[in-house]
């Protein structure tokens, strides 16, 4: 940084010339201060030019829960390893499609060298993607797939299989018979609708003593479920068990639960969030999916680099999950993708 100095009185004797060499002077310095700048921001911004880092911009579903932070350190932890510079971005919460939409416009505004994407809404991004497509940018979609066959892979949990995994265990806590309910966090992106379907197609195929209400859809916000939860205990006092499908659902659902003054309903989740795992811990709930959001994050930038080089990407990319419950939570492999 150039040190401000005190500029030299006027020459009088030499006039003219003394203030043209202290303009020439002054003129210099501003040139050497611009061109130190453009160092300092060169490889980190989307249009550094010439010798710049690979840029990826991510646009994540949501940006305060635990699970969206730790697919961001994932991402980061993966662009350092392969020296790419990446922005990481969501809105405030999971029914702000509109912010969303906004956010990806924003992105590309920025010429990003490839782009990932967690979509709330697959077709009010489809325009979005088609701009992507035209300008050969590639896209990565994440955490649940973009209803297109413009994203050249996604890296997420398979959805459905453990949303079928859910089923199977909250079956076993109701005794395969009785009332249970489902508070969903979407019913537009792929991640709620596969965690909706293979939770219902399940229990439909392999638990037919089981009666499941209609579903309930809470937009992945913790109070709004909790007020479902509890409007759904006031009209079904027989219910015996609820399944919330996100970390938001879940985390209402428990708190739900515990408002009605109601400690004999099975509660089954998804995602591992502090909360959650505190309330299997004290056993407010019986068991949670967690999927491996920091391997999410980590995919979603390998994948972009090898779109950006043009090597082949698979169809999807499988990044695991497990059912955790007060037996296993200790285990080192459980342990080590929970959300904290």
């Amino acid at each position: 940084m150039t040190r401000a100095t005190t500029p030299p009185r006027p020459d009088r004797r030499r006039g003219r010339p003394a203030r043209a060499a202290t303009v020439l002077a002054a003129a210099l310095s501003l040139l050497a201060a611009a061109a130190l700048s453009g160092c300092s921001d060169a490889g980190t911004t989307a249009e550094g030019g010439e010798g710049r880092k690979p840029y990826i911009a991510i646009v994540s579903k949501g940006f305060q829960q635990q699970f969206w932070q730790a697919v961001k350190k994932g991402a980061e932890r993966e662009a350092e390893k392969r020296g790419v510079t990446i922005s990481f971005e969501g809105p405030a919460t999971e029914t702000e499609v509109e912010a969303q939409v906004n956010m990806v416009s924003n992105s590309l505004g920025r010429k990003p060298d490839a782009l990932g994407l967690a979509a709330l809404d697959s077709r009010a991004v489809e325009p979005m993607l088609k701009q992507a497509e035209r300008r050969g940018t590639p896209v990565i979609a994440f955490d649940s797939g973009v209803d297109s066959d413009i994203p050249l892979t996604t890296a997420a949990t398979d959805n459905r299989a453990a949303a079928a995994e859910a089923a199977e265990h909250m079956a076993e806590e109701v005794g395969g018979k009785g009332k249970v309910a489902l508070v969903v966090h979407s019913q537009t992106s792929g991640s709620g609708v596969d965690r909706r379907d293979g939770f219902v197609e399940w229990m439909e195929k392999n638990a037919p003593g089981v009666e499941l209400l209609p579903v309930q859809y809470g937009g992945g916000d913790q109070t709004k479920s909790a007020d479902i939860t509890k409007a759904i205990i006031a009209s079904n006092p027989d219910v015996k068990g609820i399944y919330g499908s996100n970390e938001g659902s879940a985390m209402g659902v428990i708190q739900g639960v515990k408002e009605s003054g109601r400690d004999d309903i099975s509660t089954v989740g998804f995602d591992s969030g502090q909360g959650q795992i505190n309330a299997i811990e004290e056993g407010r709930m019986a068991g949670a999916i967690t999927q491996n959001p920091v391997r999410i994050g980590e995919q979603v930038v390998a994948a972009a680099v090898k779109a950006v080089k043009g090597e082949k990407l698979p169809e999807t990319i499988d990044t695991g999950y497990y059912w955790y419950d007060k037996s296993n939570i200790d285990d080192p492999r459980i342990q080590e993708v929970l959300y904290r």
